[in-house]
């Protein structure tokens, strides 16, 4: 298992944002994580990426316990994420910024990355802009440059938060097909997405959290029809 989380739970005072979670990811799955407003997906990701510290629980990377590792050391174990609300350097070109996740996502030269991150804004259709400030991008261009700078770390493992908000059908359309390369490509997934009908285009497992506790989790479209799920999207005993 590239992702191994046992028992992972963090409170904000009274609110149970993540409730005795378990979790494993295979290497080379996608995995799509689903749940109202306020369930905690988000509060799992910063779990996983350090950005909190959970009260009880660990959570293992390729087999090491990194419960305790700092940001920056996960993502250069192998942790990669992109975050809901993009914010790019804005007066930095998108081959700058690209090259700043590179640079310090890997620990590496400027010199030794420049051509990853021409490959990177390749797959991501970014290279004829490449010398545009990030600031001038639409909010499909600055979608693709949060997820071309989380690739520029070299991630194993790639987080993926609500990246298709926001979006025309036809430009999620266009973001789920570069987010399939990706994973065909050989990138290990995690996806939280309310737009349930993309993920189901890539992942091959659905997790479902509610006020904080994992409540379904299988194939996708076995979760979907569950009572249980239903009832949590509608609000009407299914």
């Amino acid at each position: 298992m590239i992702l191994e989380i046992r028992q992972l739970s963090k409170s904000f005072g009274s609110v149970r944002a993540a409730d005795q979670i378990d979790l494993a990811v295979a290497a080379g799955e996608a995995v799509g994580i689903i749940g109202p407003n306020g369930a905690g997906k988000s509060t799992l990701f910063n779990l996983i990426t350090g950005d909190l510290k959970p009260d009880a629980g660990s959570i293992r990377l390729k087999g090491a316990d990194i419960t305790a590792a700092p940001p920056h050391l996960r993502c250069h174990a192998g942790i990669g994420r992109s975050y809901q609300i993009p914010h790019p350097f804005e007066n930095l070109t998108v081959f700058e910024n690209c090259l700043v996740g590179a640079v310090y996502g890997r620990n590496k030269r400027e010199r030794d990355v420049v051509d990853a991150c021409a490959a990177i804004l390749e797959r991501t259709h970014l290279m004829l802009r490449a010398n545009d400030r990030a600031g001038t991008l639409t909010l499909l261009e600055r979608k693709r440059l949060e997820m071309a700078r989380a690739l520029a770390t070299a991630p194993e493992l790639l987080l993926l938060d609500e990246i298709a908000g926001g979006l025309t059908e036809g430009e999620c359309a266009e973001l789920v097909d570069t987010i399939r390369a990706i994973h065909a490509a050989g990138t290990t997934i995690v996806w939280i997405e309310h737009v349930v009908h993309a993920l189901t285009q890539v992942v091959q497992r659905l997790v479902v959290l509610n006020f904080g506790k994992k409540i379904a989790e299988g194939e996708p479209q076995a979760v979907m029809r569950s009572a249980e799920v239903r009832e949590i999207y509608t609000g009407i005993a299914a």
